[in-house]
């Protein structure tokens, strides 16, 4: 027994320990932690989305018990994690100092939230009495939150603490250096509204829907252009703080001009127009333009912006593409209205409408509305289709070359900065957390970032031992560098191995085996090798 309790406090100890590392340690790369953050948080997400939900009788009256299942998974997970937490304890550096760490956690801010926010579902099952009203408490579920805001407020207060208030502005809605984990939850924020809002007025145009849901789609798109219209005046006030908006004024107004910014606007104008002017004008249809707010998320695609840097570079040759559609559309609607126009004279009325006729052709769309009858309006649409095969699709071979050929240029000026970093051998925090940011951008799985990696720095292994070679200096450096780094060391025996044959192809084979026969001159080692390298260079020219 006395055998079984430091084994067994042994084994408990480095499971708690593993636990800690696997989904609590924020300081290790390669653990679940982000993932876990993530999940606990889209279930906090959804919860105040069930609550909300609850209040609708259309939707919460028929799928009670679908109600009742989330709510009890939910309070899996959420006990779940405030077991777990409670668990590791004793490992988090913010109690392990504490004389009873897990009594530190228990009195802790965030667990006393986590607690009351599982609570009221277990007074319930153990008390008889009416305790609808704790249900309540379910908002608190809300703070758990800050746990994921509070370390990103205090981390982006903390870099920006000497900044003027204007620039910790600008690092909150833009990326910067200092702007940190609070500048992606911002983002994240945004992208969460504008899914919403637009969610919100496609639902809309539903009859039956807006009948049951009309007044939580006014809160919410009232609360969506709120969000947006501070949002909008946060990134025209700190605008400045960008070299391109320099001056306090025309800058302002030259990013208030930006496509961004105008789209930006564009998202909350029709809401201030129908309110401000809709005693004067039925500006109803303008609800429509509310859908624009969708491209609000290009701001946060890096393949949108790959996209609008490749159209404004094949611009000219783009240009001369539509010319060419534009004049071939023209003719085909002229000689369509020319060989139909007598015949169906109600459907080729006027050049314009038969316009209409030639795109769809074109297009290869062909939806039947209006289609030729004569021998010749036929034969014509027979020429058209095929030629709109090609015509069409050239815009579209343009864009896919074009785009494959960007995302080369960025992957290869990715390469060029990892050159940069390890110039000094080592790959800071800072510099990998720039090298992740940017192979999300790109799209670059785990798998592709770290054979780039790796390639880099078999490249500057390389680049070092040439340097050294060239220079006369030790060679220690590279041998540290090539110790923690197996592919660059084969790389490296390689590159030797092909210079010892290349020695061997322009020297006398009877001078070297005479030196190299001689054992004061050179080692077993050295002579066994230099045999192998004879042997193959024999065998190579008698093959020749």
């Amino acid at each position: 027994m006395n055998m079984k309790t430091p084994l067994t406090s042994s084994l408990n100890l480095r499971l708690r320990k593993r636990v800690y590392d696997l989904l609590f340690n924020a300081r290790l790369k390669n653990n679940f932690h982000n993932q876990f953050e993530h999940f606990i948080t889209y279930m906090i997400v959804l919860n105040m989305a069930g609550l909300v939900l609850e209040h609708i009788p259309v939707i919460y009256d028929s799928r009670q018990h679908l109600f009742h299942l989330f709510d009890v998974f939910s309070l899996g997970v959420f006990t779940v994690e405030y077991a777990l937490r409670l668990y590791v304890a004793p490992e988090d550096p913010a109690f392990h100092s504490a004389k009873v760490p897990r009594f530190a956690f228990f009195k802790s801010p965030f667990a006393l939230i986590d607690l009351i926010s599982i609570l009221p579902f277990y007074l319930g099952a153990f008390f008889d009495a009416d305790l609808r009203v704790l249900r309540a408490l379910r908002l608190l579920r809300l703070f758990k939150l800050f746990r994921a805001v509070a370390p990103a407020v205090q981390d982006f207060l903390e870099q920006n603490k000497n900044k003027s208030f204007r620039y910790k502005i600008y690092a909150l809605v833009n990326e910067t250096p200092t702007s940190g984990e609070l500048h992606h939850l911002f983002d994240f924020m945004i992208v969460v509204w504008v899914i919403i809002s637009v969610l919100c007025v496609i639902l809309e145009s539903v009859q039956s829907v807006n009948y049951y849901l009309h007044s939580e789609f006014v809160i919410l798109d009232i609360m969506a252009v709120a969000v947006f219209s501070t949002e909008y005046l946060m990134r025209i006030y700190s605008c400045p703080e960008d070299p391109r908006y320099k001056s306090w004024l025309m800058g302002r107004l030259k990013n208030a001009t930006s496509p961004t910014s105008i789209i930006d606007l564009l998202a909350i104008l029709p809401f201030y127009l129908e309110s401000l002017l809709h005693h004067l004008f039925d500006l109803r249809f303008l609800r429509v333009f509310r859908l624009m707010r969708l491209l609000k998320l290009a701001r946060y695609s890096g393949a949108t912006q790959s996209l609008f840097v490749v159209i404004k570079r094949e611009w000219p040759v783009m240009k001369a593409s539509a010319f060419i559609m534009i004049l071939l559309v023209m003719l085909a609607a002229c000689l369509g209205y020319l060989f139909e126009h007598e015949a169906q004279p109600d459907k080729f009325e006027n050049i314009p409408q038969s316009i209409y006729w030639a795109v769809v052709t074109l297009a290869s769309v062909g939806y039947g509305d209006i289609s030729p009858i004569t021998p010749a309006g036929r034969a014509m649409t027979i020429v058209l289709a095929l030629l709109g095969i090609g015509i069409f699709a050239i815009p579209a071979a343009i864009l896919s070359s074009a785009l494959s050929d960007q995302l080369r240029i960025e992957r290869e000026k990715m390469m060029n900065e990892l050159y940069h970093m390890l110039e000094d051998g080592v790959i800071s925090a800072e510099e990998q957390e720039l090298i992740e940011a940017e192979a999300k951008r790109l799209h670059l799985s785990k798998s592709e970032l770290d054979r780039l990696l790796e390639k880099a720095k078999v490249q500057m292994g390389v680049e070092h031992a040439d340097a050294n070679g060239a220079h006369g200096v030790a060679r220690e450096l590279d041998l540290t560098f090539l110790s923690k780094h197996p592919t660059a060391a084969a790389e490296e025996l390689k590159i030797a191995i092909s210079k010892l044959q290349q020695i061997m192809s322009v020297s006398s084979a009877d001078e070297l085996a005479k030196y190299f026969g001689n054992p004061n001159n050179v080692t077993p080692l050295q002579s066994a090798l230099f045999k192998l390298l004879l042997e193959n260079a024999q065998k190579q020219k008698g093959g020749a």
